[in-house]
């Protein structure tokens, strides 16, 4: 239950020293905000990089075609070739830890000069052949309309998505795309959906235009031909397994030397997010240090301080025991007094540091570049400092509790 004598005793003994009791609170105050504010701070250099990479699929890799390196089956070292669209069934019904795989492919962008037109206007845009695959390993956003389907891609169907950028420079702010055409490269195509990249990774910008990829090939003269694809693995699964069955396979198809890992250029994607999120857990763990190193340089004052108002109380201590005080009363009594003062500290270092977050956030809202993005303060790890502040205060008053109840009464009435 409350005991409001107990509470107003606390009080009376912190009030006897103000300027003592304010500096120490201050080094917990100042550490729990120091480690509000780091956290704070790498969730935001979290986010930042997070949205870079948008929903890219982090159990991906990525396949690219190169020279060979050995010669093989009679065939020259120094050879190029390039994967088709074969490569992709076989590797489909070759693994089944294979979930997606889609190939990546450029159009020709007109260099500087314009490639899209569409009445008096006209500009110059990224252009990529896709499929509705691609949609899954690195994603965007259906602002309307739809995106690439199957059909579309098995039709060879004069159809293209457009980013935000050309949408801008090639129609009117309260026009609406879908159903219009626009001419590229000469071939009039419809628009059936408007697309918003969810990062700038692999290619996807706001000047983008989609269309099938196997179209695409045809308009192009590529054939069946490309030269990248990304992949990724099941749920569950292993990358680097997908990679090596898919070299396995494409080294098979191609008549590519079984040790000739440089014919087939690849990057193990799934381990850059893995060593991304390594770091960030390090990070995380480099600032709880100094954090908790900075609140520990507090909790250490309040104990030393402690230690001084049992010295300077030992005489009341000394008649509290005379009259029948129990040792766990003096104990509680110095241990509740450590614990609101670290609490009390504690508590106003974490607003001031949440506060502090959210200026940053302020601070760094609506910047094209920012480094810092959405920085917040987790309610959990809020939670938790304020529980290991408290057990802090415990340990900060159980050192000079236990000096207090070791005093004899008779000596504690003779101290002077």
């Amino acid at each position: 239950m409350f005991d409001l004598d107990k509470w107003q005793e606390i009080t009376a003994a912190l009030k006897k020293n103000k300027l003592r009791t304010f500096l120490t609170g201050l080094g917990v105050m100042f550490g729990i905000l120091i480690l509000v504010t780091l956290l704070g701070i790498g969730r935001g250099f979290q986010n930042n990089i997070q949205s870079s990479l948008g929903n890219f699929a982090t159990n991906s890799t990525v396949f690219w075609v190169e020279r060979t390196t050995k010669a093989y089956k009679g065939l020259p070292r120094n050879r190029f070739y390039q994967f088709t669209n074969d490569d992709l069934v076989a590797l489909k019904k070759g693994i089944p830890e294979l979930e997606h795989i889609a190939p990546d492919i450029n159009g020709w962008s007109g260099g500087a000069t314009h490639n899209t037109f569409r009445n008096e206007k006209k500009g110059n845009f990224r252009i990529k052949g896709t499929s509705p695959e691609m949609n899954m390993v690195n994603p965007v956003e259906v602002v309307s309309g739809r995106f690439i389907n199957e059909n579309d891609l098995k039709e060879f169907r004069k159809v293209i998505t457009i980013g935000p950028r050309v949408k801008e420079l090639m129609f009117e702010e309260d026009e609406d795309p879908i159903g219009q055409f626009l001419k590229v490269n000469g071939i009039y195509f419809k628009i059936i959906g408007e697309i918003k990249p969810l990062s700038n990774n692999m290619g996807n910008r706001d000047d983008i235009i989609q269309l099938p990829f196997t179209t695409l090939q045809q308009l192009y003269n590529y054939g069946d031909k490309f030269y990248v694809f990304l992949a990724t693995a099941k749920v569950g699964e292993s990358v680097a397994e997908l990679e090596d069955k898919i070299f396995e396979i494409l080294a098979r198809r191609h008549s590519i030397h079984p040790e000739d890992k440089q014919a087939i250029g690849n990057f193990n994607i799934a381990k850059m997010f893995n060593k991304i999120f390594g770091l960030f857990n390090s990070i995380g763990f480099l600032f709880w240090v100094i954090g908790f190193g900075v609140l520990i340089t507090g909790v250490i004052g309040v104990s030393n301080i402690m230690h001084v108002v049992v010295k300077e109380r030992t005489k009341e201590l000394g008649i509290k025991r005379a009259i029948g005080a129990k040792p766990a009363l003096v104990v509680g009594q110095i241990i509740n007094e450590s614990v609101f003062l670290t609490s009390f500290a504690g508590f106003w270092g974490l607003v001031f540091g949440v506060v502090i977050v959210e200026l940053i956030g302020k601070a760094t809202e609506g910047s094209p570049n920012p480094q810092i993005l959405n920085p917040y303060v987790d309610i959990n790890v809020a939670f938790i400092a304020l529980g290991v502040l408290v057990f802090f205060g415990v340990l900060a008053g159980l050192l000079p509790a236990q000096r207090a109840i070791k005093i004899k009464p008779v000596d504690a009435l003779r101290y002077e």
